[in-house]
């Protein structure tokens, strides 16, 4: 039996215990400073196997992104399991936006929930944190940080081949389901997250456009209508050709002829969502390509006024050599990165996409933007018409009738002029009398007429072949309706 008199005493355990430790941080140090982190993390990994019991279950890892494009698996797992609440889940993000029919459930940091499949016990676990990116040609070297998000999805492994091809695709229909019957047409910008990544944010489009609202010709409108159709219900015909189910527009014309309404009347005639990019919050073409490929099947990309958004660099300039200067890598957009996803190799990436361009100078266009298969179709958005002007009375007014008040001559006058749908639709916002607004536009429609043929050839800027043609043929009109009133 051991004494108590022959134990150390409390001096020299401690004296022992401050060695060992000394020891083992010295020993830590060292490792640290002489061994590479991926052995480190190689060695701790087998560790922790070598004791770790045989787990029955198996765990599948469904990431957000699937290399430079987004998992469809996440985006559906996400709107599936939001419409679960589960007591283990204790954090959650709810939004409504002024359209929603109902609650928007979103997952928070992290969290479990439960689901269940033929009997099957499943968990889902939600997992966000931050990840630090290093860019290949950064000055700084310090990278960006960007939020990482993934679903973990856990199972018993008994259960593997079920899950894989009968639950995933149940998540995938189910969650297809729900997006369409609470589909709301989204309108996504650029924005800068805290960590200064570039990434797209979103908002319900509101803007009520419709084709029927739209003060176009009629037989413009029907054109559009009819392409789209064609274009929708071709998918096998681009499959059997070799191309990429994709259509590009170029809208061009004056200020105020209504190219972003006809933009807003395609995305709620398709139901498509809108991504509206800006290159003045894009550095380079990496850039460019990583936000254009996390856009969605179904989407319209917008390129207002691409003749003055950014100054692009032509692609015979060199990397080297820029007007004279030095060019900043960092600072890199090319006409050639821009046109490799409309109609490259990338651009095959993602199916039922429609690129529109517009512009209010075609003449400034680069030939290489102009060509069919990037801008397949070109849309003249010029002045008002007589016809286009009936609709836009019908929709401020409520009057269609040709025999109201002044009602003929302002349509007479609308041939003879040079106006835009936006200029005649202040005139119809002045006062909630129709006969009033009639009124005021005849004025306004004389004025404009006087100055039209005082300068006949002083087009203005953003004139285009096009309008100067239209405008002749309304400076002959206006003759004949001034030989008639004399």
């Amino acid at each position: 039996m051991m004494s108590l008199s022959s134990l150390p005493s409390a001096a020299t355990m401690f004296q022992a215990y401050a060695s060992v430790s000394t020891a083992i941080t010295m020993f830590k140090t060292m490792i640290h400073q002489l061994v590479p982190q991926q052995v480190q993390l190689y060695i701790e990994t087998k560790i922790r196997s070598y004791f770790r019991p045989n787990s029955s279950n198996v765990t599948l890892v469904i990431e957000e992104r699937d290399g430079m494009g987004i998992n469809d698996v996440f985006t559906s797992a996400e709107i599936y399991l939001s419409a679960r609440f589960c007591p283990e889940f204790q954090r959650f993000k709810i939004t409504k936006r002024p359209k929603d029919t109902g609650v928007n459930v979103k997952f928070g940091n992290c969290g479990k929930i439960t689901d269940s499949f033929e009997e099957i016990e499943l968990v889902w676990k939600f997992v966000n944190e931050a990840q630090k990116s290093v860019l290949r040609f950064q000055a700084d070297n310090e990278g960006d940080f960007s939020e990482k998000r993934s679903f973990e999805l856990s199972f018993s492994k008994e259960h593997k081949d079920r899950i894989l091809n009968c639950y995933i695709p149940f998540v995938l229909n189910t969650a297809k389901t729900m997006r369409d019957e609470k589909k709301i047409i989204q309108l996504h910008s650029l924005s800068s997250n805290c960590y200064s990544s570039i990434n797209w944010d979103s908002v319900n489009l509101e803007h009520p456009s419709t084709f029927k609202t739209l003060a176009l010709e009629p037989a413009l409108k029907k054109t559009i209508i009819q392409d789209l159709d064609r274009f929708l219900r071709r998918k096998e015909f681009y499959r059997r050709v070799g191309k990429a189910w994709k259509r590009g527009y170029l809208l061009y014309g004056p200020p105020g002829t209504g190219k972003s309404s006809l933009i807003a009347a395609i995305a709620n005639y398709l139901k498509f969502d809108i991504y509206d990019l800006e290159f003045s919050n894009i550095k380079r073409d990496a850039d460019l390509r990583r936000l254009l490929l996390s856009t969605k099947n179904r989407s319209i990309l917008v390129i207002e006024d691409i003749d003055c958004s950014v100054t692009i660099p032509e692609r015979s300039e060199t990397r080297t050599n820029y007007n004279g200067r030095s060019r900043d890598r960092d600072q890199e957009i090319t006409l050639g990165g821009l046109l490799n996803f409309i109609d490259g190799l990338w651009s095959s990436c993602g199916d039922e996409r429609i690129v529109i361009f517009t512009t209010n100078n075609k003449e400034k266009l680069d030939p290489a933007l102009l060509r069919p298969g990037r801008m397949d179709m070109h849309i003249h958005m010029s002045y008002l018409t007589s016809e286009s002007f009936t609709v836009l009375a019908n929709n401020y007014l409520e009057i269609s009738d040709p025999l109201y008040n002044n009602f003929k001559e302002a349509q007479e006058l609308i041939e003879g002029a040079q106006v835009s749908p936006a200029e005649v639709a202040e005139q119809f916002m002045k006062s909630e009398d129709p006969h009033v607004c009639l009124e005021s536009l005849v004025k306004f429609l004389k004025r404009k007429r006087i100055t039209i043929i005082e300068e006949p050839n002083n087009g203005g800027a953003n004139t285009t072949h096009d309008d100067k043609q239209l405008q002749l043929k309304r400076i002959k009109t206006l003759s004949i309706h001034n030989s008639l009133h004399s």
